[in-house]
């Protein structure tokens, strides 16, 4: 997999206030895509921007993206940062973020561990008992790998983390 940056263009799935972006795009990424499910980060992230200059480099889009991710134009990089854990249907949101990785796609998720499915159920009572309508998931590993594998990348990196699993995907090139 290649370290390199420069000229290549970035799509982040739930970015937040686009703080990986605007990394990339200052390490040499030409242009970012960022796709929220919500508003919330909005007035943020371009407040942001303006701050660094790079409103011109970033497209920020509000819709979901396992629905309607055929607006939005592939990507060299693609990220889903702590994304998958907020999404009922992982194979849904992975397909279509595999499908819009040109090169790579990297996502980090949580570890299916006892520590991490007592913790996130835990959460998941509170938000109940509390009657928000967000509730976390721990998607299996391998249905994210098998998924992503579905949709022409492969393993690159795989850590997983005393919380968090870090999973790098690359485009399969020719056989």
């Amino acid at each position: 997999m290649s370290q390199g940056l420069e000229g290549r263009s970035v799509l982040e799935v739930g970015g937040g206030v686009g703080s990986i972006q605007i990394e990339l795009l200052r390490a040499g990424a030409s242009h970012a895509t960022s796709v929220e499910l919500t508003p919330t980060y909005e007035a943020a992230a371009r407040a942001l921007l303006v701050e660094r200059g790079l409103e011109s480099k970033v497209e920020r889009r509000v819709l979901d993206f396992a629905e309607a991710g055929g607006t939005v134009e592939p990507a060299d990089i693609v990220i889903l940062n702590r994304v998958l854990c907020c999404y009922p249907d992982m194979p849904k949101l992975a397909a279509a973020a595999a499908d819009h990785a040109r090169q790579v796609m990297v996502l980090s998720f949580p570890r299916r561990s006892w520590w991490t499915r007592l913790g996130v159920e835990l959460t998941n009572i509170v938000f109940w008992l509390t009657r928000r309508e967000f509730h976390i998931f721990i998607h299996a590993p391998a249905s994210i790998i098998a998924t992503s594998q579905d949709h022409g990348l492969k393993p690159a990196l795989n850590r997983p983390g005393a919380f968090w699993t870090v999973l790098a995907m690359q485009r399969a090139g020719p056989a």
